[in-house]
């Protein structure tokens, strides 16, 4: 059962402020995503965009403000928490276990669901056969809808670069998430590998029920399948709203080129 309606956010940012000695990466951030967004966070290098999705993941607690999933407060849950109440991510460097299997690395995300004990494993008990054997099957479904069920049995790092991506997101996947944060989606990708990925990416939001947030710094990414664009500037939000707006905002302009709005082409920030 769905834990959230069409009216509740699924994810709230409230006041988050998060500090590195005296140096605020993230302050004072507000951001609300509805369900079955694509919103996407930009900003120049050093904006604070990972570390706010650290403070959402786990990997970082803000020292003020709240994080709300499905109206419950998050920050300060451990990384393996957040992701047990249904939110996962990928990141900037693909994270997979390249000695592995393209199924094992997906099995790795499922298996993190099962309530199998080492011992039930062990003696076999019918009920650690039933998990494992939904567990394969869920894999292989996952592995379809990204398209590598066809390269279930090689191993991860003899994939191609754009495959490695998806495998990561059918890992992430894995944990059945209702909120996906992907880092860099498209870094490093062809003309052709990045067209690919923004339809697989709808994809995910329309045929997995997903909301998701995604940094990018591809501006015709973010341009072509955003519904929200929060745009951040030395940890601060300057800016937010359509595509179409925040493309046009001065302050906007002025922070990813360094000049007078009235001196650039906006069509820049999309090229």
């Amino acid at each position: 059962m769905k834990e959230h309606t069409d009216h509740q956010p699924v994810l709230q940012a409230i006041g988050v402020t998060k500090r590195f000695g005296g140096l605020v990466a993230v302050g004072d951030l507000d951001l609300t995503i509805m369900p079955n967004q694509i919103a996407s966070v930009i900003g120049p290098n050093g904006a604070g965009k990972t570390t706010f999705f650290n403070c959402i993941s786990g990997f970082y607690t803000p020292e003020e403000g709240e994080i709300r999933f499905l109206g419950h407060p998050i920050q300060g849950l451990r990384p393996d928490q957040v992701t047990a109440r249904g939110i996962a991510r990928t990141y900037q460097n693909i994270h997979l276990f390249k000695g592995m299997t393209v199924l094992e690395n997906v099995l790795v995300g499922v298996h993190a669901n099962l309530r199998s004990t080492p011992v039930g494993a062990l003696l076999r008990l019918p009920v650690n056969s039933h998990e494992e054997e939904t567990a394969l099957a869920y894999a292989y479904e996952l592995l379809e809808f990204v398209g590598l069920a066809d390269v279930a049995d090689i191993l991860a790092t003899n994939l191609p670069y754009g495959s490695q991506r998806r495998l990561e997101i059918a890992r992430a996947l894995a944990s059945n998430p209702r909120l996906l944060l992907l880092d860099e989606p498209t870094a490093g990708m062809n003309p052709q590998e990045t067209e690919d990925t923004m339809h697989f990416i709808r994809r995910l939001r329309d045929e997995r029920d997903l909301t998701i947030l995604l940094i990018e710094h591809d501006m015709s990414v973010v341009m072509n399948i955003s519904d929200q664009v929060t745009v951040l500037d030395y940890g601060r939000k300057i800016s937010e709203g359509t595509p179409e707006y925040v493309q046009n905002d001065p302050l906007v302009i002025e922070a990813y080129l360094g000049t007078a709005a009235d001196k650039v082409d906006v069509d820049l920030l999309a090229s």
